[in-house]
């Protein structure tokens, strides 16, 4: 057992040197990550599309990867904004590695990008415990999901800078308890902010890119007790000069 411990200790460590170089090279050319986790099916596709059109609209250089264990659907619908996309499959992988996103922005990302939103592999376990060199780490569910969701996985609504709720269209048919689940996120994560969203009926869209521009921008964002408690990455948004993977991108 201690040596399966000691084995993702070792794993999680390296990941977390390589999003601390990531973090750099991308600060130093003016781009900020934003990390999207959340459950398979909690809506996320739908409302970051209407995020990245919101984008276009204001003409924000943004762009997006998608990741997926399979099939490029994802990505095909985001391209509809507009805005550069990338489908990443990770041959069931179930999360996303720092090592990994910097592979595949190396030659893609476009220079002028000032935010990278990233919806990462449908699953709130593994992700949970991977930083991608982000800037903001948004954590998603939709009202089916329960208000319990928090607490069944606290690692990946306890590390978050942000929680969104989804497909609030259908929270009064699904008798969404709304006031309960906010007591759940506090509970796991003291203080950080909850927004309602619906993509169909455009609830809350905008939001999302709002506070992501505003943590570009330097406003300090959330700091979650639980990644003070691990010592985990609180995402400064003060960086060392830029080395390791797309250093050579700085413009």
């Amino acid at each position: 057992m201690c040596r399966v411990v000691d084995l993702r200790q070792a794993v999680l460590a390296k990941n977390d040197a390589s999003a601390h170089e990531l973090r750099a090279a991308l600060a130093a050319r003016g781009t900020a990550v934003v990390n999207l986790l959340s459950s398979p099916g909690s809506g996320k596709t739908a409302l970051l599309e209407q995020e990245l059109l919101r984008a276009r609209e204001r003409s924000l250089p943004v762009a997006a990867l998608s990741a997926d264990l399979a099939t490029e659907n994802d990505a095909v619908r985001l391209a509809r904004s507009g805005v550069p996309v990338k489908q990443v499959l990770t041959d069931g992988l179930c999360h996303l590695e720092a090592g990994m996103l910097a592979g595949h922005l190396d030659g893609w990302l476009p220079d002028d990008t000032r935010l990278l939103f990233v919806e990462n592999v449908g699953n709130l376990v593994c992700p949970a415990s991977y930083d991608l060199g982000e800037t903001l780490r948004v954590t998603l569910a939709s009202v089916t999901e329960g208000e319990d969701k928090p607490l069944k996985y606290p690692t990946a609504f306890g590390l978050a800078h942000l929680v969104v709720v989804t497909k609030t269209d259908i929270a009064e048919a699904v008798e969404f308890d709304e006031a309960a689940f906010r007591a759940n996120v506090e509970q796991v994560n003291p203080g950080v902010e909850v927004i309602l969203t619906s993509a169909r009926r455009g609830q809350g869209v905008g939001a999302l890119l709002d506070r992501a521009l505003a943590a570009m921008d330097g406003t300090p964002v959330h700091s979650p007790v639980m990644a003070r408690q691990h010592h985990h990455h609180t995402h400064p948004h003060t960086h060392p000069e830029a080395t390791g993977p797309m250093a050579h991108t700085h413009s």
